[in-house]
């Protein structure tokens, strides 16, 4: 394997972090995004994505951090902006759920397709149950990385626990989650939120959850 356990329990908490700032607003998670010296010491797993991905992250904390100097309020800003993207209304901009970038549902807002279907199944697979208080859908962007996470945790058990069949299982199972599902359509949604929120927190977000996702599977 290519990866040791430390490495895919720093990727399982990498992706826990983004999975759970694009299932709330700023207001309501926490606010580190918005500190420099938080990305500075978050892991690039030696890629080139990653790496750019955290410095385009640190460059708007840094511009955040500019901001309350001057008397501005960035976690509103931030929250704002994820509203008019995931919430709305009257309807979410850049709709956060894998259903809308299936077939037969371009242009609609929202809704509850196969993928949600698929992902309950998955998540009751893997023995989780989505407790939120937004009652987002299974396919939601966010919940999605965090099952990513998750596979990501398992394979770090493995490892730990010397289990190379259970770790290499788990991995492969993970690898055709992001190829065949995840990289299908975030990069879709990354491309509606930066046509929407041009150089927001978002769309920043969704860039480092991309190149998580490419860097952690099995190549």
């Amino acid at each position: 394997m290519k990866h040791d356990a430390q490495t895919w329990a720093d990727y399982a908490e990498a992706l826990a972090f983004v999975g759970n700032s694009l299932l709330a607003p700023m207001s309501q998670t926490k606010t580190v995004g918005l500190e420099p010296e938080f990305w500075a010491g978050f892991p690039a797993f030696d890629d080139e994505d990653v790496a750019q991905a955290l410095e385009s992250c640190a460059a708007y904390a840094r511009e955040a951090q500019a901001k309350v100097a001057g008397g501005g309020k960035p976690v509103q800003d931030a929250s704002v902006e994820y509203t008019r993207l995931f919430v709305g209304p009257p309807h979410p901009e850049a709709a956060p759920w894998e259903t809308m970038y299936r077939p037969g549902f371009e242009g609609a807002t929202v809704g509850f397709g196969q993928a949600t279907f698929e992902m309950r199944a998955l998540l009751r697979n893997a023995g989780l149950e989505i407790s939120n208080e937004n009652n987002q859908y299974a396919d939601h962007v966010g919940i999605e990385l965090l099952y990513a996470s998750v596979l990501c945790g398992t394979c770090a058990q493995a490892a730990e626990e010397g289990d190379k069949a259970r770790q290499l299982q788990i991995a492969s199972e993970l690898s055709s989650f992001v190829d065949g599902r995840m990289l299908a359509w975030v990069p879709k949604l990354k491309d509606a939120v930066e046509s929407a929120a041009p150089a927001g927190y978002i769309s920043r977000l969704l860039e480092l959850g991309i190149a998580l996702l490419k860097c952690a599977r099995i190549a």
